[in-house]
């Protein structure tokens, strides 16, 4: 399992403690300037240093994992237990490693916004395709490797692969990657939920992914 980090000692503490038993927890650090390279040694993950960019980040976690099967998993995201399921069934069928699996987008709050947000996404990823990194990514290496892997983007590093992936490699698995709602909440329902439709569209635009993440605000 890889993870991208960015000062994110507690979310990622929450993360690692609500993991099973997990072969290789991989935390690729990009510059944190709190406690989350401790709190990651803490909990047992080798911890690797990078530029930041989560696509860097990604692409070097990837690099250095050992394992068949690539787990990509926020700092700020959980699997439930559905979803763990689902993801011991992939990897036990061997015609399964041509495809890559999301799961479904949850946020960790009671809100009505964030019911209405979750429809929003299961919709985006029904009509295009498009499973952001807080869903999570299970991918064979072959598959990874086949498709070029993570570009070295500051954002939209998720959306990009996506793309290569395209519908006929990827399936949405059974399950919830549960979500900290924390930026949605700072910024507000409607402010955070437009950017992230702005930055698509300049991305669809053709807008570098530097400016994107300038106008983000990483």
């Amino acid at each position: 399992m890889i993870l991208p980090v960015l000062n994110a000692g507690e979310r990622l503490a929450r993360t690692l403690v609500d993991l099973p038993a997990v072969r290789e927890v991989i935390v690729v650090d990009g510059g944190s300037v709190d406690d989350t390279v401790a709190r990651a040694a803490a909990h047992g993950a080798r911890v690797l240093h990078s530029v930041p960019g989560r696509g860097h980040q990604l692409a070097l976690g990837a690099e250095a994992a050992s394992g068949a099967w690539l787990l990509f998993l926020h700092a700020d995201t959980r699997l439930d237990a559905a979803a763990w399921t689902a993801l011991a069934n992939h990897i036990a069928a061997p015609h399964r490693r041509g495809w890559a699996g999301a799961f479904r987008f949850k946020l960790d709050d009671p809100a009505w916004q964030a019911r209405l947000l979750e429809w929003g996404v299961s919709l985006r990823v029904a009509l295009l395709a498009l499973p952001y990194g807080d869903q999570g990514l299970l991918i064979h290496r072959d598959l990874y490797a086949e498709v070029g892997g993570f570009a070295a983007l500051p954002l939209m590093e998720d959306v990009d692969l996506a793309r290569r992936l395209g519908r006929h490699r990827l399936r949405q698995l059974h399950g919830a990657a549960l979500t900290s709602a924390e930026r949605w909440r700072r910024r507000g329902w409607v402010r955070q939920s437009a950017l992230n439709l702005r930055c698509l569209a300049l991305y669809f635009l053709g807008v570098a992914p530097a400016r994107i993440a300038a106008l983000y605000g990483r």
